[in-house]
């Protein structure tokens, strides 16, 4: 171990060295968005095997199994926070929501209750299963979903009306518990499951069912300082949606992964809207303050939900976090919280989707700043806006379309992204900076 310290130490000797070369050294496990954003990042170099490096964008299993074993320079960036999974796991993530909901309820009542009202009733399989049946008895004909804590893409989630519909994973987790322990020795462990009330009532564009991906990036949780981007998708069914087909994926599942395999699927169409698309839609069709109130209450998710575990996160300075929320809305423009992802799929489906994402990333180290360009106060980069920082943040922006929000927070989700604009307006302004400030100096 101390071998390996020493020559990571002996390898990044520090933002300045980095600075001195003109060279960052990045290292990365994926080969999809980020890599090309990365191999074409001016003055970026990308390292090999053991090389030492300044960022790396890495997987999760090498964050739990090498960071704890590192010593790290100032200046070194990864793309994780250790335990992410206190958000990033279904069912922690609900475990979190659920006790900062009593917090809140204890220091504002009913009202704390309401500001956390945007997840759905949720058990974890199998250590709150006799809660979960005592919930379903209460509730008869209602719909659940069942989906394991540590999948992706859709896999091993079903959906049920009855309690037999869930034997089979019963008979070979759930009882696998209540055996002796010659048998549970010879088993492997239960799968987690978590368990939740379907919601049945989604919101539908052409008959279909979607939900949004939307991106946030996390630079702190000590102080909590997020932005979020002003671009992302909704993901469709394939089918149209009904209740009398609960078994089948197309209908319920909005995974790319899952409706590429469709039989009718079309990769020229794909299954996706833009967010701004999106918004302009729900405009045109409920009006300006009704829009203006959904978006309202998915700034309310994306936030309360990093409020959750901000104090269980392990705050790091050598960390940041771009997290994929996925949400939900239903018929009555209600926003549902259905999972985040820690590491929100980068491969792109189109050459659109390739846009977005070569956009987000290049955005997203912009605000990380390995070159040390920023001043430290802005709350806009590209398409990012400064969400949070200890507080809400305050819009400093002024637009006449008609699509952007009249309610005063800095967050413009769907509006326009004219990131290469403002980036460019940045640029330009951060320069400026620098010469005036070297003219001050020199005439003192």
């Amino acid at each position: 171990m101390a071998e390996q310290q020493a020559k990571v130490a002996a390898g990044t000797h520090g933002r300045g060295r980095a600075r001195h070369l003109g060279q960052i050294r990045y290292k990365t496990a994926s080969k999809n968005c980020i890599y090309d954003v990365l191999r074409t990042r001016p003055g970026w170099v990308e390292v090999k095997d053991d090389g030492a490096w300044d960022f790396y964008w890495c997987e999760v299993g090498w964050l739990r199994d090498n960071f704890d074993q590192n010593y790290f320079e100032e200046h070194v960036k990864i793309c994780h926070f250790r335990n992410h999974y206190e958000l990033t796991r279904k069912n922690l993530m609900v475990r979190n929501l659920k006790r900062y909901r009593k917090q809140l309820e204890r220091v504002v009542g009913k009202d704390g209750q309401a500001r956390m009202d945007f997840f759905p009733t949720t058990y974890e399989l199998p250590s709150e299963y006799h809660m979960f049946v005592e919930e379903f008895k209460r509730n008869p004909g209602s719909i659940w979903i069942m989906k394991p804590i540590s999948k992706s893409q859709g896999k091993g989630i079903f959906l049920f009306r009855k309690l037999k519909d869930i034997e089979n994973w019963k008979k070979a987790d759930y009882n696998s518990m209540y055996k002796d322990d010659r048998v549970a020795e010879a088993r492997h462990e239960p799968e987690t499951y978590i368990v939740s009330r379907y919601i049945a009532n989604p919101y539908l564009i052409s008959g279909k069912k979607f939900d949004l991906r939307v991106y946030a990036l996390v630079t702190s949780y000590v102080p909590l300082k997020a932005w979020l981007y002003r671009s992302g998708f909704a993901r469709f069914s394939g089918a149209r949606y009904r209740l009398d087909t609960i078994e089948d994926s197309y209908v319920h599942l909005t995974n790319v992964a899952i409706q590429k395999t469709a039989p009718d699927y079309d990769p020229e169409k794909g299954c996706k809207w833009g967010l701004q698309e999106l918004r302009n839609f729900f405009v045109a069709k409920h009006g300006q303050d009704a829009a203006d109130t959904l978006y309202r209450e998915i700034d309310n998710v994306l936030i309360r939900s990093l409020e959750s575990v901000q104090k269980i996160i392990i705050n790091d300075k050598h960390c940041f976090e771009v997290y994929g929320f996925d949400i939900m809305i239903d018929a009555n423009l209600k926003p549902w919280l259905i999972e985040v992802n820690a590491s929100p799929s980068l491969t792109a489906s189109s050459p659109s989707d390739h846009e977005l994402k070569v956009g987000l990333l290049t955005d997203m180290l912009d605000i990380i700043d390995m070159e040390g360009k920023l001043s430290g106060d802005e709350t806009r980069i590209g398409g990012f806006d400064l969400m949070w920082n200890e507080g809400p943040v305050h819009s400093q922006e002024i637009c006449l379309k008609e699509t952007v929000p009249d309610y005063p927070t800095n967050t413009f989700l769907g509006c326009e992204n004219d990131r290469e604009t403002q980036r460019a307006d940045l640029h330009r302004s951060l320069a400026m900076a620098k010469i005036l400030a070297r003219k001050k100096k020199s005439s003192q």
